[in-house]
């Protein structure tokens, strides 16, 4: 059995414990899940940011040592939250610095509307970071690894091509020109997910998915319903089609309450794993998605990252107290991405918090 000093003793391994939450059955304690920038688990083994991105193995040790190292769960993964503007013929620039802490857009594919409608779908298997995406599921394959496949929301990945601002103002005035986007986005999301298929089988994968871009700190969540609502439901269900059976995290990023309503009538597939922004009270996450889906979430990354270990505590601690009344299992997780520079005893205290409240006696 698993132990970590100074901490009770599991009852379960993670991975029993992590099987026993997909299957419904009682686990012994909440679960820690991993949602630690690259940055973080870099700069926690030594790497710089721009290797985390740019060399599969280092990042994939590194993510494994830092999940390790702090009792989490779930499996490594690569991916960026700028991806779509390199995967359409854009550019970034890896991370350099302490303030440079992912890689950023330098050049989006699209600056003009004539660009738009001459923008085209690339090769899929050379597209952007693409290729390094591959290589690390091979890594994880190769370590007998469930293999994750980032990708959209579809209107994330299209402010990504065109830029966000961009983009909005061409729901409003041109609506054609972000429809035609849009649509490209989610072909490209789709290409992605049979190539993944094609290559590891679908019975071997978990999708991943992130939607901040489409919050209500962005779009009204009417336009969500136009512009967002219609090209996630298709991506679910084709996605599900290619024999792909659950989302392995799927993150509603920032301030959704008002757009839940309307991601409740997405298809989730088998017993997804769903985590929300601290924005979204866990209690409310749980009316919407809690009967179907694992709720984790949702500790501000900003205490974590400024404020002091007994405030994150605290907050863990809150969480725990909601999330375990989650009626299909709840695991416990930072609203968003742990900050490249968090403190490494804050990132600890939620192990602790998890040790103090998290077990089901």
């Amino acid at each position: 059995m698993e132990k970590i000093s100074g901490l009770r003793q599991d009852e379960m391994t993670s991975a029993e414990r992590m099987e026993a939450l997909l299957k419904g059955k009682p686990i012994d304690r909440v679960p820690l899940l991993l949602f630690a920038s690259l940055g973080f688990c870099g700069r926690n083994v030594g790497y710089s940011f721009a290797t985390m991105y740019d060399d599969p193995e280092k990042s994939f040790q590194a993510q494994l040592w830092t999940m390790e190292q702090y009792g989490f769960q779930i499996e490594p993964n690569l991916g960026y939250a700028s991806y779509g503007a390199w995967e359409f013929g854009g550019e970034i620039k890896l991370p350099s610095g302490e303030w440079e802490q992912a890689p950023k857009i330098v050049r989006f594919p699209v600056e003009s509307e004539e660009d738009a409608w001459k923008l085209t779908l690339l090769d899929v298997t050379k597209a952007g970071m693409i290729p390094k995406m591959m290589q690390f599921c091979k890594i994880l394959a190769k370590n007998s690894l469930p293999i994750s496949i980032s990708f959209g929301g579809s209107f994330t990945r299209a402010a990504n091509i065109c830029g966000v601002e961009r983009l909005c103002r061409w729901m409003i005035k041109k609506p054609e020109v972000a429809h035609h986007l849009l649509r490209l986005a989610t072909d490209h999301c789709l290409e992605v997910a049979q190539y993944w298929v094609d290559t590891f089988g679908a019975e071997r994968i978990y999708a991943r998915q992130a939607m901040p871009t489409e919050s209500n700190q962005v779009i009204s969540p009417k336009q969500f319903e136009e512009f967002a609502l219609p090209y996630q439901k298709e991506l679910h269900e084709k996605v599900f089609a290619l024999g792909i059976k659950r989302f392995g995290h799927y993150h509603i990023c920032g301030d959704h309450n008002q757009n839940l309503p309307y991601i409740a009538q997405l298809p989730m597939g088998e017993v997804s794993l769903v985590s929300f922004g601290h924005e979204v009270d866990l209690t409310t996450a749980i009316k919407y998605l809690g009967d179907t889906c694992i709720i984790a979430g949702n500790v501000n990354t900003s205490v974590i990252q400024t404020g002091t270990p007994q405030q994150v505590y605290e907050l863990c601690k809150q969480c725990l107290e909601k999330g375990k009344q989650a009626p299909r299992g709840y695991a416990l997780m930072a609203g968003c991405e742990i900050p490249a520079m968090a403190p490494p005893y804050n990132v600890y205290m939620m192990r602790k918090a998890i040790n103090d409240f998290g077990w089901y006696d």
